[in-house]
């Protein structure tokens, strides 16, 4: 049997009607808060045409489409074996040489074989790059052919300056040079000038003066790679 109130209700409260009549979930947050209902689904007919709208967002049947959710950038994603892999790859193309082997030592050598038709194949073997001192024999081996072979002499000269240009090119792409780096660099030069003074070398290049004694053995700690 309908009371007086069942027949006043919806007039007062018309909004609880419509609510529970499309089914919307009863507002238990803190006052003034609103509960998200589920969009309800919409058909979108065949021959509804995406247009673009005047700040670059697409108008679909007159409405603006949402816009899609920001992707991290693919350099967020990289990991650093990724970063060096890259690296790897693009200083090759760059120079135009090719690894005939992957050194699993941290060791290298650099050299060019020139055919009788005028081509030059440039040639490393070096450890691939997977932490600082890889990397850095790696560069290494290909400064020599970026500064060019017999440019620079005495022999030692031009490790002298195959050395700075890994070590000016690690610091330009951000890769982190360290005190193991340093130490063999160090030892790498102080080695080549003690070579050439065997071979009776009278004046040191100044540049390798600082190499002329052989650096303070390191200490052993973690291959940084």
């Amino acid at each position: 049997m309908l009371t007086l109130w069942d027949l006043i209700e919806p007039i007062l409260r018309p909004g609880k009607r419509r609510r529970a009549d499309q089914g919307a979930p009863e507002n238990r947050g803190r006052p003034g808060s609103i509960i998200p209902r589920a969009p309800s689904p919409v058909a979108v007919k065949p021959e509804a045409v995406a247009q673009a709208s005047p700040n670059g967002r697409a108008r679909l049947n007159g409405h603006v489409a949402p816009r899609a959710p920001a992707m991290a950038s693919p350099a967020a994603r990289e990991s650093m074996q990724d970063r060096y892999d890259r690296i790897t790859q693009d200083t090759l193309r760059a120079h135009t040489i090719r690894v005939r082997k992957w050194r699993t030592s941290m060791s290298g050598i650099a050299w060019y074989v020139t055919y009788q038709d005028g081509r030059i194949s440039r040639l490393i073997e070096a450890p691939r790059p997977k932490g600082p001192m890889s990397a850095a024999v790696f560069l290494h081996e290909v400064g020599h052919h970026v500064i060019g072979f017999d440019v620079y002499k005495p022999r030692c000269l031009e490790e002298y300056h195959a050395w700075a240009w890994a070590m000016r090119t690690m610091d330009a792409l951000g890769l982190n040079i360290t005190d193991g780096v340093r130490h063999r660099m160090h030892e790498s030069l102080w080695y080549a000038v003690a070579k050439a003074r065997r071979r009776g070398l009278k004046v040191i290049p100044p540049e390798l003066e600082p190499f002329i004694h052989r650096p303070a053995r390191q200490r052993r700690g973690a291959p940084d790679g």
